[in-house]
């Protein structure tokens, strides 16, 4: 059983991919690492040997660290950073703790390079509707919490990605963007590796309203409605991703934890006429 300042696996598998889930703070050695380059999503990686200049970078937010086997340097670094006033925990057997549970795990290695404040840079055209909403969504939840979106005209779209080295998504002929029938959602999950059985779900949704397949899912065209609208709603394309990220929230929620519930009038007590 963890002690309070532990987290186990199967705890932090529920908050991962929520607006709630916390920053992972891979720890690991540089051979453990090596040997199995995965991260859990929505990790970032740091050294044990340097908390105290890093430190002050996580202030304010939720934090669980990671080693390889949940022992002396995740524990250690934990009490440092709570030490900082930093709300930090460590999970409870570390990443072969993670693997051993069949958790989802990051593929980083199309992962681009973050800028010098550490946050991922991507551009993408303006006035969003689907995919260039969902792509945010599951690079914010599952991959870096703190990416910068640009919107730009189609146009400009590559000479700002070469400009301000930004990484460009869903235009043509860039490595992140539609493959065949899959939309660049599908394309970002393959990549990265993050397939499970709620993401899969979703992102058939995601499909079928992106690529007008409505049939693809019962729920394709009223999110493809939900879509439209929240597009309608906003001028600035920020604030647009901004309140699209609660619908998509809510859409994960559903596949991963809501497909076999029901809502029907009571079947008991009177109607109020």
């Amino acid at each position: 059983m963890p002690n309070t300042t532990e987290i186990t696996v199967s705890q932090l598998v529920r908050l991962i991919g929520l607006p709630s889930s916390p920053v992972i703070i891979d720890v690991r050695i540089d051979d453990d690492y090596a040997l199995d380059p995965r991260l859990i999503p929505g990790s970032t990686r740091r050294s044990h040997k340097t908390v105290s200049q890093w430190a002050a970078e996580f202030k304010e937010q939720k934090l669980v660290v990671s080693c390889q086997r949940g022992e002396k340097l995740s524990q250690g670094v934990a009490a440092l950073l709570r030490y900082e006033g930093i709300d930090a925990s460590s999970l409870e057997g570390g990443y072969e703790a993670w693997v051993s549970g069949n958790a989802l795990l990051l593929t980083p290695d199309k992962l681009p390079m973050p800028d010098a404040s550490g946050k991922t840079l991507w551009v993408t055209r303006t006035r969003p509707k689907i995919d260039r909403v969902a792509c945010p969504w599951l690079i914010r939840r599952f991959i870096d919490k703190n990416a910068v979106f640009l919107f730009v005209s189609p146009s400009e779209v590559l000479g700002v990605a070469t400009r301000f080295s930004a990484t460009p998504f869903d235009v043509d002929d860039v490595f992140w963007s539609h493959r065949g029938e899959k939309c660049t959602f599908d394309t970002m999950i393959d990549e990265f590796g993050l397939h499970s059985p709620a993401l899969d779900r979703f992102a058939r949704i995601i499909r079928g309203a992106d690529t007008e397949k409505l049939d693809l899912a019962p729920q394709c065209e009223g999110f493809l409605a939900a879509s439209l609208g929240l597009s309608r709603m906003y001028r600035d394309d920020l604030a647009q991703l901004d309140a699209g990220m609660l619908l998509y929230d809510a859409f994960y929620r559903w596949c991963r934890d809501a497909t076999d519930e029901t809502h029907n009038w009571p079947s008991t007590g009177k109607r109020v006429k």
